[in-house]
């Protein structure tokens, strides 16, 4: 035997070794996985937290549905005033009419902006909890690894239903 076929089996050996002794500690893993897009679709955080949302965005929402009808009609009017109206009157509704687009769009983006704010915060509250359940479930049940958003996850290894119960009965 030469000394080059002795040391490739002796590396070739010792990568087999490392291989099995982790394919052996591997099958000691307790592996979990959430659904974390499920877990904010259906827990009944999410569901109080949109009725909050609705009530404090609802009378906002009302008004800029009231602008826009506003603006519509205005526009509508105008539109149909246009051919017996003056330079000096056409020119004054045509600035009304844009003074009132231009409050109405900056309403309509600090609504949105309020509202992705508010959804935001709210979302931060119900992963929060979300991760705490996760957590306890995974030290009560002795977990080595829990995962969230995988591409493949036996049902086995799903701890989705887990973790929405512990959350919606407020543990």
């Amino acid at each position: 035997m030469s000394a080059s076929f002795l040391r490739n089996s002796i590396r070739t050996l010792a990568v087999a070794a490392v291989l099995a002794g982790s394919a052996v500690q591997a099958a000691d893993l307790k592996i979990g996985y959430v659904d974390t897009q499920r877990v904010v679709q259906e827990s009944n955080l999410t569901k109080a937290a949109d009725q909050r949302l609705k009530g404090e965005f609802s009378k906002r929402e009302r008004e800029l549905q009231e602008l826009a009808a506003k603006l519509q009609a205005e526009g509508d009017k105008f539109q149909k005033d246009l051919p017996v109206l003056g330079e000096a009157d056409r020119a004054k509704r045509q600035r009304d009419l844009a003074d009132l687009d231009r409050d109405f769009k900056r309403r309509e983006r600090e609504f949105k902006e309020d509202l992705n704010l508010r959804r935001n915060q709210e979302l931060s509250v119900i992963v929060e909890r979300a991760n705490k359940a996760i957590a306890r479930i995974a030290a009560s049940e002795k977990y080595d690894l829990i995962v969230q958003d995988a591409v493949y996850a036996s049902d086995r290894a799903n701890i989705t239903a887990r973790v929405l119960q512990a959350i919606n009965s407020g543990n």
